[in-house]
């Protein structure tokens, strides 16, 4: 092999390692939020219903936000757009502790939702931009250091919960570092560039019928997952009596069982497929939700909790797989999933803090079942066709231009 041509992949095997860690950065912003939902609901002096209320808002932040973050990206270059997108939902994680009631915390959750959307927009299409360029999967994996990056950030949490510890400084000090870390590992991603002559992408436009289809599938998924982030501990505490410290073990478990099986993912889905993969997953996520729903005591729901993080965990990354072969847009086809799965996950804890509201959060959890479910029907969209990604690595080594960045 030419020396330009080793140099060339050693670069993107260089820009892998920064994007992953990236992800993991992103992940631990909201593994750090989660365990401390309790702190922020008791300091806030909120209702379960008004915490629901307040948690719709980070969608819709999310909502308004996500479709600019392409052309920010198209403006200023996918590396420098996602150092200071990134950067500002790092820094986001000190507002919601900060919040003196329900309604300031709607506000800062606005501000909270809208940063996550777009520089989770922002990283995923550079992951997908080096996936193609290394012509090999590695989404599956990325997707396990953001969950790997939630593990840490639930841990630091549980251990502040259990200490006690003001959730107000613990924040301060996570957004510190964790912007640091940020800035440094976007040194390393692809600097991916649109042409002189590229249109800039449209700041809103309607996902394809493709993406919607797709979607579906990765919406039951990311609803079951963002319910048990950030109702799990809220669950053990309010429904089964348990103290703070292992109300909070609960996410830290959810989030463990999530990155195990994301790590393992690529390999699992080269062996068995896709479709088989997540309607296994779908029927192990069922049976979580089962045992959460019927726990007569908090270690059968933390079981049932890790139960579901194991069956929901690849489906995301093989819906952005499924969605790039989906048709004659692939860009397009990506950014609409991602929009409508992280949508999703953002829709979840304000839908199951409503219901709880009326009902109970055992009836809510009972809904989280029933689309874990809903995944070993649909699991027929995201049978994969012929991969064409190949790599393409520039004879000096640096990234190829693009006429934009995929999936903004």
């Amino acid at each position: 092999m030419a020396p330009d041509a080793v140099h060339s992949i050693e670069r993107l095997r260089r820009a892998r390692f920064a994007v992953a860690a990236v992800f993991c950065v992103h992940g631990a912003v909201t593994g750090s939020f989660a365990t401390r939902i309790p702190w922020i609901q008791e300091h806030a002096g909120v209702s379960a219903g008004q915490l629901g209320l307040a948690l719709a808002f980070p969608a819709l932040g999310a909502s308004l936000a996500m479709p600019l973050a392409g052309a920010v990206s198209h403006r200023f270059g996918a590396r420098t757009a996602l150092r200071g997108l990134l950067a500002l939902w790092t820094l986001s994680l000190t507002l919601p502790s900060l919040a003196p009631n329900v309604w300031g915390l709607c506000a800062v959750l606005f501000v909270y939702g809208a940063t996550a959307g777009m520089s989770d927009v922002a990283m995923n299409a550079l992951g997908v931009e080096t996936e193609n360029r290394l012509g090999k999967s590695i989404m599956s994996s990325l997707h396990g250091m953001w969950s790997a990056g939630a593990l840490i950030g639930s841990a630091a949490g549980t251990v502040a919960a259990h200490l006690g510890g003001d959730a107000r400084l613990h924040h301060l000090i996570a957004a510190l570092v964790l912007t640091a870390l940020g800035l440094l590992f976007c040194q390393g991603v692809l600097d991916v560039h649109s042409t002189p002559d590229a249109e800039a992408p449209p700041r809103f436009s309607l996902p394809p019928k493709s993406a919607l289809i797709i979607g579906a599938v990765g919406f039951c998924a990311v609803f079951a997952e963002g319910a048990s982030l950030d109702w799990s501990a809220v669950y053990l505490r309010d429904e089964l009596g348990s103290s703070a410290g292992l109300a909070a073990a609960s996410t830290t478990a959810f989030a463990l069982t999530m990155t195990i099986a994301r790590l393992a993912g690529d390999w699992v889905v080269d062996r068995f497929g896709a479709v088989r993969t997540v309607r296994v997953g779908g029927a192990v996520a069922t049976l979580g939700g089962v045992l959460v729903v019927l726990a007569p005591h908090a270690a059968v729901a933390m079981a049932g909790f890790g139960l579901i993080g194991l069956g929901v965990a690849v489906v995301v990354p093989l819906a952005f797989a499924a969605a790039g072969r989906s048709g004659p847009n692939p860009s397009q086809a990506i950014a609409g999933v991602a929009t409508i799965t992280y949508t999703s996950g953002l829709i979840a804890p304000s839908a199951i803090g409503g219901i709880a509201d009326v009902t109970s959060l055992v009836f809510s959890f009972g809904l989280v079942t029933l689309l874990a479910l809903g995944l070993v029907v649909g699991a027929g969209v995201l049978r994969p066709g012929d991969r064409k990604a190949t790599p393409t690595p520039t004879p000096d080594g640096a990234p190829a231009k693009t006429s934009g960045p995929v999936g903004g």
